[in-house]
């Protein structure tokens, strides 16, 4: 995997990066980072760094770690070689600019035909390519000199890398033959495509740095999960794999020869099946980032907010599903009695005076109820007044006293969360009011 780190790690890099690190692990091979930081002017230590922090979120371990920065006199030696047999010479950079010399590489102008693992024969007509820049001088090459004298060097038997670098290929067969060495195999991987058409680009709404992902509460495992599938799947109808999973079955045979489309709904359902997986122990440290959030509500306390951990696990799929719970108020009412206007607790046709009557009705009956205080058991408690009254003539009622919303979990969630003593205060206030 060799990024230029010009920017902050791509998803279409981390992708790479997986199909490299599952290849080379399923074949007991040795898998390869290098920063290709010969761009002195865009590349920045701290893309290197996020480019190396998402591996480690990810825990894509490799096996060796390359510099090109540090591997100038290398380059300086085989462009010594290449002037040397006659197969790169020193040039004007162009008409606009005599005064500056490059090093270009000689064309032979023949046919170059690879076998792609994914993609099977290509054929280029190098002519069209013409005697291409390979070093801006002879201390500073450039990307398709260094590339392949580090695939020489670091005997690199696979290049596993996007469609986009097709192009490159050619020229890179034409300096590495040149130089004696031996063609790597290529693979070139589908793109990712954005949903509305095209390639997926920096600038669609999906895509933002890698990491923060991770920031918004993708698990890692579903972050795997769901860039592999993109390109690839294992040839049947399963769509939940754990990454140690997914490196036993992958195979570049079933890597597809299309595109495939970056749906960001997909993920936060991928999200969601792994946050099912999850213990409630593992639940309650996942929500540790937000949990700040909500301690900020009015009337936090710790008991109802374990009480209510289940309901919040129901209902997202990432972090950005509580801040939306937060901004709609609808965690706050667990904590602090919410406001009640009287016309919301009418059901239907039925009069405030109906309500208030089924509002004593079940008051009184869970006043009196010595038995234990969970849903399954509140629900037979009160279920058989509700069939004979109308459901909902007395489930709504009471549904938005406690709340005070118009859409909230069912009633028997609601008490078994607030517990006896603040229900029945709660159903007293608007009976008094």
């Amino acid at each position: 995997m060799a990024p230029s780190p010009t920017g902050n790690f791509h998803i279409g890099g981390v992708r790479t990066a997986l199909f490299n690190y599952f290849y080379a692990k399923q074949h007991g091979g040795t898998f390869i980072i290098r920063s290709e930081d010969t761009d002195k002017e865009r590349s920045k230590p701290e893309y290197e760094q996020n480019m190396l922090d998402v591996l480690k979120w990810l825990e894509i371990d490799f096996d060796a770690f390359y510099r090109q920065s540090e591997r100038t006199e290398i380059y300086q030696d085989h462009i010594k070689i290449l002037i040397d047999s006659g197969n790169a010479y020193e040039a004007e950079e162009s008409n606009e600019n005599p005064e500056l010399k490059v090093i270009r590489f000689k064309n032979p102008n023949t046919i170059i035909t690879f076998n792609d693992i994914i993609l099977g024969d290509i054929s280029f007509d190098t002519t069209e390519l013409g005697d291409f820049v390979i070093a801006r001088n002879i201390t500073t090459p450039i990307y398709h000199l260094t590339v392949v004298v580090d695939d020489a060097l670091m005997n690199v038997s696979h290049v596993i890398r996007g469609q986009e670098h097709i192009n490159n290929t050619a020229r890179q067969i034409l300096i590495l033959e040149a130089m004696g060495f031996t063609r790597p195999n290529y693979a070139h991987i589908p793109l990712i495509m954005s949903p509305r058409g095209g390639k997926l680009s920096k600038r669609d709404p999906e895509v933002i740095p890698t990491l923060e992902y991770k920031d918004q509460g993708i698990l890692k495992d579903a972050f795997i999960n769901f860039l592999s599938y993109i390109g690839w799947n294992p040839g049947d109808d399963v769509e939940i794999m754990k990454p140690e999973e997914i490196l036993k079955a992958f195979s570049l045979d079933k890597v597809q020869k299309s595109g495939g489309v970056f749906n960001i709904e997909k993920l936060y359902w991928m999200n969601k099946q792994y946050l099912n997986m999850l213990s409630d122990e593992e639940f309650v440290n996942y929500l540790e980032p937000v949990k700040e959030d909500i301690e900020q509500l009015k009337g936090y306390n710790t008991e109802i907010f374990s009480r209510v951990t289940p309901v919040i696990r129901e209902r997202i799929e990432a972090y950005k599903d509580i801040h939306e719970m937060i901004k709609q108020g609808d965690l706050e009412y667990y904590f602090n009695t919410p406001l009640i206007q009287n016309e919301s607790l009418v059901w239907k046709q039925e009069s405030l005076e109906d309500a208030m009557r089924h509002l004593k009705k079940v008051h009184h009956d869970l006043d009196s109820f010595e038995g234990t205080w969970d849903k399954e058991t509140l629900k037979e408690l009160l279920f058989p007044y509700a069939e004979e009254q109308g459901k909902g003539s007395v489930l709504w009622p009471l549904r938005y006293t406690l709340c005070g919303k118009e859409k909230s979990p069912d009633p028997f969630t609601l008490l078994e969360i607030l517990g006896k003593e603040e229900s029945l205060q709660r159903i007293l206030k608007v009976i008094q009011k």
